[in-house]
């Protein structure tokens, strides 16, 4: 059997990201042409995104274990995990400020006079029961696993951080009674991204079974209707990845836009798959790759995926503003504020996964209780489009917190960093 192509390895110019493209396209125009052979396309894009999914859990687990034990400083490991949070939450709260500022200003639901009374609130129901149930320590106490083996399981992502933040810990104190183990958890690392890599030669055809899916059910009108607002979440999302993020980029020393090129084939998975925890193992083996440390990819690439959701907390202030506009429900400065208080909290418990975004606006309306519930079956069909510009921005987001809090820490080969970025990819 031939073994898989190592991933770190030279290799020929990669066209994984033109495919992806390409299956995306294919997709739109079968979802459009043939709307019902576009809903029936569903399970290939869903069966992609757990082939990826079943990978993650054991990913991150070998990732930070070999990383902590091999690194040895656990006093430097909690150094980076603060700098990692206080990282996400500036950028997140910056991320929140511009949504509620940018949707005062265009103001996109204005003058649409929504009775919220009249609206038929069944097909939001469960996002509404969902969003209900989502507390602060019911999110916290969610991190700790019931059994060690239920976190792998159910593939929590926090979870598994910290079962193995606490066996790397434990292997580090071993010294070299911990060697035999810690071998073995590379050589298992190594056998995984190379499962990762056989995987990502699907994502064309999940990316046409997604997108096919999305424009068969919810038709391209969705598009048109209520368009004003998705207009003003994506230009939103992209001053801010130009702007903010790639400022960041510039003053850690990195051209934006080869940091894009670099992770292209990631991007392309993300956007046509709508989820950006596709493109968590790919992203995970880039950072590495291009000269970040192990242990910082291995706690902040997961930990950015619930803390550092900078799209999605432009949705949640855009949306939840708009939705108030609609149904003609004023607010005050202050009680923008503690909406935005609130979002800073309830943000941080949406994952990567599609459809997060939507139970997060729930609970926010849910907690706050000045915007209709109900309201929420005005977006409800067109918040399948704009997690596309969600899930972009997660991702990006997440690759500028990887290479800044890396460069931060001292943990980034610069002339690496240089070396790979420079060339023609």
């Amino acid at each position: 059997m031939t073994p898989a192509p190592d991933p770190a390895a030279p290799k020929k110019r990669d066209t994984l990201y033109l495919q992806v493209l390409a299956g995306i396209g294919l997709g739109v125009l079968v979802g459009w042409l043939w709307p019902e052979w576009g809903v029936k396309a569903q399970p290939l894009g869903d069966g992609f995104i757990k082939l990826i999914k079943m990978l993650i859990a054991p990913i991150i687990f070998t990732t930070v274990v070999a990383g902590i034990a091999g690194m040895g400083d656990l006093k430097r490991l909690g150094r980076v995990g603060v700098k990692a949070m206080i990282y996400f939450e500036v950028v997140t709260t910056i991320a929140l400020i511009i949504g509620l500022i940018i949707a005062n200003v265009f103001t996109p639901g204005a003058g649409m006079h929504v009775n919220a009374a009249t609206l038929d609130a069944k097909s939001v129901a469960t996002y509404v029961n969902q969003g209900a149930s989502q507390t602060t320590v019911g999110f916290f106490l969610n991190i700790i696993p019931k059994t060690f083996v239920g976190a792998f399981a159910d593939g929590e992502i926090l979870q598994v951080l910290l079962l193995a933040l606490l066996f790397g810990a434990a292997l580090a104190r071993l010294g070299e009674h911990g060697r035999p183990v810690i071998n073995l958890i590379n050589e298992l690392a190594r056998v995984i991204f190379g499962i990762v890599w056989v995987v990502t030669r699907l994502a064309p055809l999940g990316a046409f079974g997604a997108m096919g899916f999305t424009i068969g059910k919810y038709g391209i009108g969705s598009l048109r209707s209520l368009g004003e607002l998705m207009l003003c979440v994506y230009a939103t999302c992209a001053v801010f990845i130009i702007v903010v993020l790639g400022g960041i980029v510039r003053l850690a020393g990195f051209s934006p836009w080869r940091v894009l090129k670099y992770v292209r084939d990631e991007i392309f998975i993300a956007v046509g798959t709508s989820s950006s925890e596709a493109a968590l193992p790919g992203l995970m083996e880039k950072m590495e790759r291009i000269g970040c440390a192990r242990p910082i990819v291995g706690v902040v690439v997961p930990a950015g995926y619930s803390f550092n959701l900078c799209g999605t907390c432009i949705y949640l202030t855009f949306a939840a503003l708009f939705l108030a506009q609609a149904t003609d429900t004023p607010m005050t400065l202050m009680q923008q504020i503690g909406l935005l208080l609130v979002m800073l909290i309830t943000s941080k418990g949406a994952a990567g996964v599609t459809g997060s975004g939507f139970i997060v606006l729930a609970a926010t309306l849910e907690t706050t209780g000045h915007i209709p519930v109900a309201s929420l079956a005005i977006i409800y069909g067109i918040d399948r489009f704009m997690s596309e510009i969600r899930t972009l921005t997660n991702f990006i987001g997440n690759t500028v917190g990887t290479l800044v809090v890396a460069k931060w820490d001292g943990a980034l080969d610069m002339s690496k960093a240089g070396e790979i970025l420079a060339q023609r990819q």
